[in-house]
């Protein structure tokens, strides 16, 4: 998931919505908080990942491990987790939409409510959860490796700019669709239980990393001798990020977002390097994931 967003500052009104999934934030937050892509220095991560990709130091923990066992791959988070990891960023149950709002949002109701909208915040949502028992396009679950499969049956990172969860990023824009929303609809304290999570910590690193990118958005980690692949989205700012997105519209969708990643076989992920545009068919490539 991925997301451009407008974080509250000091003396600013919240004016853009939380619903996103494709990491991407406006240049002047990255320099409030002091993140330049190309002047990050600290400790090695223990998570094997790098600045900018492994994010907040105080919630590396929080986001998911590398899988140490194949009955772990694609495995959901589950409920229980789930709670957990929102605690520890400074969310809870209550911060979550009602059951009444998170249907009018996902099905384009509520006052000013658009389907065409609620098409791509359902999309985005789909693509994030593609975890066991939740296939997706062709029954592709590829959750874990930080990829997905589209309606084309092309398999590409979730932050690829031709994935729903880019596309939302004008209905989250502020004064967009996705702000006016949730004011109009009396989510204004989820909006503000949002902001004042680690939510807000993350997505500055999480906006350089994309920006660092390129076209396949993809994340190296290295860790004990052993350098992997794993698509943006599993890389822990932008996961705690889309959690916390996730979270606050339904807690038992972020449950079901990947517990563990996995990395990318190698022959694939150079062949989405090497993509001009980040993708690749699936079918060409699925007997990889078996």
């Amino acid at each position: 998931m991925d997301i451009e967003v407008s974080p509250r500052q000091p003396g600013v009104p919240l004016r853009s919505g939380p619903v996103a999934v494709v990491l991407a934030v406006v240049a002047a937050v990255v320099v409030t908080v002091g993140i330049a892509p190309k002047a990050v220095a600290a400790p090695a991560s223990p998570t094997g990942f790098d600045l900018p990709f492994s994010g907040a130091p105080a919630f590396e923990r929080v986001a998911p491990p590398k899988l140490t066992d194949p009955a772990q791959l694609n495995q959901p988070l589950g409920l229980a987790a789930a709670n957990r990891a929102a605690a520890a960023i400074g969310l809870s149950p209550k911060d979550a939409l009602s059951e009444q709002q998170y249907r009018a949002l996902i099905t384009g109701g509520g006052v000013g409510g658009s389907r065409d909208a609620a098409k791509i915040i359902d999309a985005c949502l789909l693509i994030l959860t593609n975890t066991r028992g939740r296939p997706m396009f062709g029954d592709s679950v590829v959750g874990s490796y930080g990829l997905y499969v589209n309606k084309q049956g092309m398999l590409q990172s979730p932050a690829n700019a031709s994935a729903p969860t880019r596309q939302v990023n004008s209905l989250i824009a502020p004064g967009g669709y996705v702000g006016t929303w949730l004011r109009s609809n009396g989510a204004l304290d989820t909006l503000a239980a949002l902001y004042r999570s680690a939510y807000t910590v993350e997505v500055p690193f999480g906006f350089v990393a994309q920006q660092m990118s390129g076209t396949a958005q993809l994340v190296t980690n290295t860790k004990a001798g052993a350098t992997s692949t794993v698509g943006m989205s599993m890389a822990p700012p932008l996961w705690i990020v889309n959690f916390a997105l996730l979270y606050i519209v339904k807690p038992s969708l972020a449950a079901a977002m990947p517990a563990y990643w996995a990395p990318i076989p190698p022959p694939v992920a150079a062949a989405i390097k090497a993509s001009p545009n980040g993708q690749v068919p699936y079918s060409k490539y699925a007997s990889y994931f078996r």
